[in-house]
This record gives structure tokens, C-alpha cells and sequence, in this order.
């Protein structure tokens, strides 16, 4: 159990790069560190290339960090018991992808409970069965093969499997991009509704503010490997401080005709610089419209405005704008 005081989870200078040809090396995260305690959902955001799977594989001991720690309790990640590794599970981005076709839905969700020897067949069924009907499924689904569910299912299915062990934690990678709409609010409300009933904590790793600002306690915004913003949901995402913050704030669609839109939109433009190579200074500044001068040649520390943590040099601008 969480010891009081002490975080969930804590990421502390980690650091991901893959080396690439004999001398190139790959930046996937460069010195992020955040934390986050039980019962809550932290959110990370950002585009394709940011970091953000690196950081879920990272916390789940799927990669070896080339600077840093990921800690879960206390203790490094790398260094855990089996069985304190069953209190973090995951749920992936493609459900079609993460079962196995060729086993049964009941084979699928008691996977994980076969690692403890001491857990008869039978308790086993029952705990299976409990754990797929806090998802809304019957036991008619149990002797079902997963090309038999709609993928609403399957990634209910998904959920259930990471339930089962009554963890602390489950780290979702992109799990409800893969759905359609009108589903992922569904999944979205299953993850709201397990955390008030068994105070299960989420590390939600989502390209999509528009999702998370309705889930989460904290934002965190990564881009190109660094951490821009980080704060309380209801800061980051009604008033952000970071440029780049901004510009996903207002990429999202508007339900509004264009000659009803009065508010000025700052979307970014170009795409993302490569990790390999990334740009001096501000990482963000290839493609900021409030970029300067200071920007190419000073790497902007993170900075408390107003309770939240922005790496921008002109974060105070920012939140007067």
C-alpha cells in the first residue's frame, strides 16, 4: 500500500534516447519530471512524437531509462517484486491488437491471475466474471473470441483484464483514440466511475485535450521530449500559459458556424522537428508565433505562474494574452 505523503507515482529527470546509426541519437524524453498521489487521473498530452507512449512504456518497466527513475510507491520500477508489479496495469491504444484472437474472452481476462499460483479455478471464474460485469458484460461473452465483440467490447474487455488484480494504477496509452466517438465517451465515464468506486488511479496518455479536460486532475504537455505546461485541469485547460498549450486548446473543432466565431484562433503551423535534431533553445520555437531571439539561444526553465508550472520565456505575456 501507498504509504501517506508519499506519491503514486514519481518521474524524476527521466530521460529516453535511442541511438540511431553509429553516432545520432533519438531524444524520445529529455529530463520530464512530474508526480501525481491514489484517486486521481493525471493527464499527458501532446502531439505524435512528443514522448508521451515513451513515458507510459518507461513507468511500466517496458524501457530502460537513459537518465533518470520512475518510481511507483516509493521504489524504482526497475526494481520490484512481482507482486507489487501486479498493483500497475495498462490498457493499450488498439483493443483489436491487444487480445489475443485466439483466446476466449475468459482466457484473456484471467491471463494476469495465472501468475499467482495460489488462486484456485474457481476463484478465479468468479473474480473474472466480477470484474467484466463492473464493465457491463455478462458471462454470455466469457466463451466468446474477441473477433465476436464490437470494439467497444473489446476494449472493455481490455479494461477488465486490467482490473482483475485490483490494482492501484493503470496506465492508459491512447485508450479510447482508436474508438469512435460516441463509444469513447463510454469508456471515458467507465474510467470515472472505477476510480469514485475503487479509488484506481490513472496516468491518461491522450493527443486530445478536448478528452482529458473532462477526466483529469492534472495536465501535463510534452512536446518534442520536454515538459511546456503542467497544472490543475481547470487551469491548463481554460486559461494555458504555454503557447503550444494554446494552440491545442484551440485546434479543437467548434460546434459553431465560422461567421459566429469571434474569438482569434492561433493554430500552429508546419510539423513537428525531428528528436534527432531538435531546435536550440525552446524546442516549441520553429513553429511559435510569439517566438524571439532569447528563444533560439536560452532554453526556458520551468517557472511557477499562478500554481502552474510553463517553460516559456514569456509565460506572464502569455497569461495576460
Amino acid at each position: 500500500m501507498n504509504e501517506p505523503g508519499t506519491p503514486l507515482l514519481e518521474v524524476d529527470d527521466l530521460a529516453v534516447h535511442f541511438k540511431v546509426g553509429r553516432k545520432r541519437w533519438l531524444r524520445a524524453l529529455d529530463g520530464v519530471s512530474l508526480s501525481f498521489g491514489a484517486n486521481t487521473t493525471f493527464a499527458v498530452i501532446g502531439e505524435s512524437g512528443s514522448g508521451k507512449s515513451t513515458l507510459a512504456r518507461a513507468a511500466l518497466n517496458l524501457l530502460s531509462p537513459t537518465r533518470g527513475e520512475v518510481r511507483f510507491q516509493g521504489s524504482d520500477v526497475r526494481r520490484l517484486a512481482r507482486s507489487d508489479r501486479r498493483r500497475m496495469t495498462a490498457v493499450f491504444q488498439n483493443p483489436h491488437e491487444s487480445l489475443n484472437p485466439l483466446m476466449t474472452i475468459r482466457e484473456s481476462v484471467a491471463e494476469p491471475l495465472g501468475l499467482n499460483a495460489s488462486l484456485s479455478r474457481s476463484t478465479i471464474d468468479s473474480m473474472v466474471e466480477e470484474s467484466l460485469a463492473q464493465l457491463g458484460l455478462g458471462s454470455h461473452v466469457l466463451h466468446r473470441f474477441p473477433h465476436q465483440l464490437s470494439g467497444g467490447q473489446k476494449q472493455r474487455v481490455a479494461i477488465a483484464r486490467a482490473i482483475v488484480t485490483e490494482p492501484e494504477l493503470i496506465i492508459c496509452d491512447e485508450a479510447v483514440s482508436a474508438l469512435d466517438v460516441s463509444i469513447q465517451a463510454d469508456i471515458l465515464n467507465i474510467f470515472n466511475d472505477l476510480r469514485a468506486s475503487t479509488g484506481i488511479a490513472n496516468l491518461f496518455i491522450s493527443h486530445d485535450l478536448a478528452v482529458v479536460k473532462h477526466v483529469a486532475d492534472h495536465i501535463a504537455v510534452l512536446y518534442l521530449g520536454k515538459l511546456m505546461e503542467l497544472g490543475p485541469t481547470r487551469d491548463v485547460a481554460s486559461r494555458p500559459r504555454h503557447p503550444y498549450t494554446r494552440a491545442l486548446l484551440e485546434s479543437q473543432p467548434l460546434a459553431l458556424p465560422g461567421r459566429r466565431r469571434r474569438e482569434r484562433r492561433t493554430l500552429v503551423s508546419g510539423e513537428i522537428p525531428s528528436p534527432i535534431d531538435p531546435p536550440s533553445g525552446c524546442r516549441f520555437r520553429t513553429r511559435c508565433p510569439r517566438a524571439e531571439d532569447i528563444c533560439a539561444t536560452t532554453e526556458p526553465a520551468l517557472q511557477v505562474v499562478d500554481g502552474v508550472h510553463v517553460a516559456c520565456h514569456f509565460a506572464d505575456e502569455e497569461r495576460a494574452a
